[in-house]
């Protein structure tokens, strides 16, 4: 019996890792002071996270690291990179892990 121990931690620790990798719809959105972007990990990754304007313009990186599997949510206050707010608007979260990409739309509305 003792030695099942072992199988039953792993698969319970193997529960708690997502799936696959993706990023989900931030919330609020439509947002005006703050909004939280959440994704998941299945495995260890490069994480990429890109706020863009509807020019493709880059605004503000928020996540630009290496990163064990897991869940993540970042805050962002609707700066961009030098700290200035962003005026009202559609705007494009990019998340690139690895080889994985997707983006979402945020909207801003002051």
């Amino acid at each position: 019996e003792l030695k099942d121990l072992p199988i039953l931690i792993l698969d319970r620790n193997l529960a708690n890792v997502p799936k696959q990798f993706k990023l989900f719809q931030n919330y609020p959105n439509p947002f005006n002071a703050e909004t939280v972007i959440k994704y998941q990990l299945p495995r260890d990754a490069h994480v990429k996270l890109v706020i863009y304007n509807s020019l493709g313009q880059k605004i503000k990186t928020l996540a630009d690291k290496n990163q064990d599997a897991g869940i993540y949510s970042i805050s962002w206050n609707g700066k961009n990179d030098d700290g200035r707010m962003i005026v009202s608007g559609i705007y494009l979260v990019r998340f690139e892990a690895g080889s994985f990409t997707e983006n979402r739309k945020l909207i801003l509305l002051k």
